[in-house]
């Protein structure tokens, strides 16, 4: 199979070149009839398409070894003024090269009609009137080589760019996400620690938990989305957690659109979430707090909203975010650019609105 893909490669390029010197040489054709019909010279359809044909499939023969030569002697390589010298001496041996070429074919072609010349009676005319046309036409065929080349290397540079742009913002977002991990897991520990010194068997049973959190994460290949199922279930493993250190002040609401639940989605972009309003609605206070955690799809796209009954954030906003919400941001930036919206708000019932619009 391998071997086959070169070999299909270079048929369809030999395709390629056949078609298109008989497209030049239809349409000069054309030319061809038009202007001796307008002159009122006899010449059929058959006439002007045999002689153009015939002018044109040399040039199509010629033109495999000019190509090759073009690719030789690039325009970048070495002395332009030696390069330009080479081209000339080129063009002055392909354009002899045709006429040559030429004449025997219409040498061949007076021999099927039963009508006898010799070579310099067609090589003769045939130098005079296309010669200096053919530097022209081997001018052309070098101008769209060398086009054809920049064009490729072009889109190869395009290519590499993207592919390292792509890696690069791999790359970030990995970072990103190994920030991530260690924060929830010091902050988690933290609780687990205060616990300690309070309640043994639920600091325990916190450990337990998140030995199951650690186990799914180290499942976790580690790539900068994931689906939006798998992403629940991290977020409620966590919040078992939560539940456990807070008792019965943590209510939690998950409502979450079925239809989404095969979204590609950030990596732990709940988790930061929720722990920001844990931390801010619900550990200044004492009376019990309540988080709702809402997923649905919509025309601008998937819409993440954590809310919660805190006492929202200060007019004019928070002067300092934490690494969770800060992270998040970056991350979005890296994933999306443009393409999303990150919005902090306090909620019309009371409480602060975390919402998230992810293009799907």
């Amino acid at each position: 199979m391998s071997a086959a893909r070169p070999l299909f490669r270079s048929l369809s390029r030999l395709a390629g070149v056949v078609i298109f010197w008989t497209l030049v040489g239809l349409a000069f054709a054309s030319q061809f009839y038009l202007s001796s019909t307008l002159l009122g010279r006899s010449v059929t359809w058959g006439q002007a398409i045999s002689l153009s044909l015939a002018d044109w499939y040399v040039w199509a023969v010629l033109s495999v070894p000019i190509l090759v030569f073009a690719r030789r002697f690039p325009p970048e390589s070495g002395a332009r003024w030696r390069t330009a010298g080479i081209h000339l001496i080129a063009a002055l041996f392909f354009s002899l090269i045709y006429v040559t070429l030429r004449a025997l074919v219409g040498q061949i072609h007076s021999a099927l009609i039963d009508e006898s010349v010799t070579f310099l009676e067609v090589f003769q005319p045939l130098l005079v009137k296309t010669f200096p046309f053919n530097l022209l036409i081997y001018g052309v065929i070098i101008s769209a080589s060398h086009a054809i080349d920049y064009y490729r290397k072009y889109h190869e540079r395009t290519v590499h760019n993207l592919e390292l742009e792509k890696h690069l913002t791999e790359a970030r977002l990995q970072a990103l996400l190994r920030q991530l991990k260690p924060h929830f897991l010091f902050n988690t520990l933290n609780g687990i620690a205060s616990l300690m010194h309070s309640d043994v068997d639920a600091a325990d049973r916190m450990l337990v938990r998140l030995s199951e959190l650690l186990r799914l994460t180290m499942h976790h290949p580690g790539q900068p989305l994931t689906k939006l199922r798998e992403e629940i279930a991290f977020i409620e493993k966590y919040l078992e957690i939560e539940r456990i250190r807070f008792r019965d002040r943590l209510t939690v609401a998950i409502d979450v659109d079925p239809a989404a639940l095969e979204t590609d989605v950030p990596s732990l972009i709940l988790q930061p979430l929720v722990e920001n309003s844990i931390r801010h609605g619900l550990e200044p206070h004492a009376r019990p707090g309540h988080i709702e955690i809402i997923v649905k799809r919509e025309p601008a796209g998937l819409v993440l909203i954590v809310r919660d009954n805190g006492a929202g954030q200060p007019a004019g906003g928070f002067t300092r975010e934490g690494i969770g919400l800060g992270n998040t941001r970056a991350r979005l930036r890296e994933l999306y650019g443009d393409r999303h919206r990150f919005e902090l708000a306090n909620h019309a019932k009371g409480g602060l609105e975390i919402k998230l619009t992810l293009p799907v």
